[in-house]
């Protein structure tokens, strides 16, 4: 689905909410950056496992933000790894994170740039592997041209890793997440006012640049479209938890990842899949 549901202007609300809240995530404690430069994973526990082998492979992380995966799996064994964001402020951090690790633009580099536009940004024409993690594709309105430059920046054999927040969150209500409140089908933008950030539990953080568009992608709209794009569904998993207080009565856990409540039904929070060019 590609329409965009929504009047010009909505790039620039959007780029302006996350280029205010890179330095709110770079202080926080989720982000931990120090914890990250002292050799901290940033990993969900699953994704390694899944992902596979990435030993001498080249790596394009898309919507990177401030790169802190992106780096991770270059420490996993990449060859070299590429970051790409829309925001400044975000691949600037990404950026300082790369120097203070003594890690240089010819084995991790950093660009600013919308991800429809990826194939003429970055430096190599073809990766191994692109790496999508959590909170990206809900940003963009064309998933099918998504997939299509995902597709194509894929040499042969490599393949997509997508770990992103299940689409059926979107939808429910903020208090408990058990019931619908918005359509789970359809191509039109969701707009609306998100103060703070999910870096805090109680989202307090002073934020003036509020406006944010996003929208629904199902994931059979994901799934098809990456197949008519010519890449292989090689799996698909849901998850039942996530990485921050998504919902008001969810509650952390020891592992550190926030799930329901044991009186409430468990739901899938976050999806994964890997998808290959053959």
């Amino acid at each position: 689905m590609g329409n965009d549901g929504v009047g010009s202007g909505w790039r620039e609300t959007n780029h302006a909410l996350w280029d205010e809240r890179v330095p709110i995530h770079a202080a926080s404690d989720s982000y931990n950056v120090q914890g990250f430069l002292e050799g901290d994973n940033v990993l969900m526990d699953f994704e390694p496992g899944e992902i596979g082998d990435i030993s001498g492979k080249r790596l394009v992380h898309l919507q990177c933000h401030m790169g802190q995966e992106t780096l991770t799996w270059l420490r996993r064994g990449a060859a070299r790894v590429a970051g790409l964001d829309f925001s400044p402020a975000a691949i600037e951090m990404a950026r300082e994170l790369a120097a203070e690790l003594g890690i240089g633009p010819e084995l991790a580099s950093f660009v600013v740039a919308d991800v429809y536009d990826a194939p003429k940004a970055l430096p190599e024409n073809e990766y191994d592997v692109a790496y999508v993690s959590m909170g990206s594709i809900n940003w963009l309105p064309d998933i099918e041209r998504w997939a299509k430059v995902v597709a194509g920046l894929l040499a042969p054999g490599g393949w997509l890793y997508l770990n992103e927040f299940h689409p059926v969150s979107h939808v429910l209500d903020e208090a408990t997440g058990t019931r619908f409140v918005r359509d789970y089908v359809t191509d039109q933008a969701t707009v609306h006012e998100a103060p703070g950030t999910y870096t805090d539990a109680d989202r307090s953080a002073p934020t003036a640049n509020n406006t944010a568009t996003e929208w629904v992608h199902s994931l059979g709209d994901v799934v098809s479209a990456l197949v008519a794009a010519g890449l292989r569904l090689e799996f698909l998993h849901e998850h039942d938890k996530t990485v921050f207080r998504q919902f008001e009565s969810y509650e952390k856990a020891e592992d550190g990842w926030w799930a329901p409540p044991a009186d409430q039904p468990r739901i899938p929070l976050l999806y994964s899949l890997k998808a290959s060019r053959p």
